[in-house]
Parts: C-alpha cells; sequence; structure tokens
C-alpha cells in the first residue's frame, strides 16, 4: 500500500474572505513574460483550489526591474505573505524579488524553446543564490511544488 501524503489544512472561506477585504491577496504570483503564465496555472489552481487569495502579474527583470523592485518592496504592506517567482534561461526574477523584500521567495525554473539541458540554467540560476538571499527552488517546471510549499508555509 502506498503512503498517502498528509492532507494540508486549508484556510476557511471566513478566513479568506476577512483577509481578502482587510488586506488583498496572500501569495503574489510573478512571472518574467506572458508566455510563463501557462508554466504558473497549476499553481494557481492547487492554491484557489485551497481557498488562498492569489493575485498574478507578469514583470521581467531585465526588461523592468524598477516594477520588480516597487512590487516586492511594497508585497508586505499589500498583505502578500508568500511570492512565487517563475522564469527561464537566466532566471533572474526570483533572485531580483528576494533581494527587495524579506517575504519568502519560491523560485519556479521554466524551460524554453532557448533553454540549456531542459532548464538546467534556469534552475542552477535559481538555486545558486548569494548569501543572506534565499530562494526556496523546486523542480524544473513544478510551480505545482511551489503552490504546495506555499501552502505549507502559510499553515506554520
Amino acid at each position: 500500500m502506498m503512503p498517502t501524503e498528509p492532507s494540508l489544512p486549508t484556510l476557511t472561506q471566513t478566513e479568506v474572505s476577512a483577509h481578502e477585504a482587510e488586506l488583498g491577496p496572500l501569495v503574489g504570483i510573478i512571472v518574467g513574460s506572458k508566455a510563463d503564465l501557462v508554466s504558473v496555472a497549476p499553481a494557481e489552481t492547487i492554491l484557489r483550489d485551497a481557498g488562498v487569495p492569489l493575485e498574478t502579474t507578469v514583470m521581467s527583470a531585465y526588461r523592468n526591474p524598477e516594477l520588480v523592485a516597487e512590487y516586492c518592496k511594497g508585497a508586505r504592506g499589500r498583505g502578500l505573505r508568500i511570492i512565487i517567482a517563475a522564469a527561464g534561461l537566466g532566471a533572474a526574477l526570483p533572485g531580483v524579488a528576494a533581494a527587495h523584500t524579506d517575504l519568502p521567495v519560491i523560485g519556479v525554473p521554466i524551460t524554453s524553446r532557448l533553454t540549456v539541458a531542459g532548464g538546467l540554467d534556469a534552475l542552477l540560476s535559481i538555486a545558486q543564490m548569494p548569501p543572506g538571499v534565499p530562494v526556496a527552488t523546486v523542480g524544473v517546471d513544478n510551480s505545482k511544488n511551489a503552490a504546495h510549499l506555499a501552502l505549507r508555509i502559510l499553515s506554520i
């Protein structure tokens, strides 16, 4: 018999409604381009199914660095508790996000037609952060695990 994963606690609808009314979303999902939105759709589904309010925004660490910095610096004040950042290739977005917030940042490496070795470039870019700039990293194209990790962080 296969062991089953323990069920994670979910927020009650009252808790979700109260938080949305007062503070807005708990999880911010940011992606480097519109093409990356399909990669984070599984995470959005898991979080919504658990009753977690979220927002998803497209912003590039390379094309809009000021926007990324502003978004991340103001995240806690807007009520966010976690940022999920998905990016491919050089995958700077999660690291830039972590440099501008004290919130937990979960990095999702994404593959693309330009990716090296099946997303290894993005994975290493996200996982190899300098000391003091932590980014939790999940597997390549695995936004589901980013959502599950976010749920565990929120349940602490």
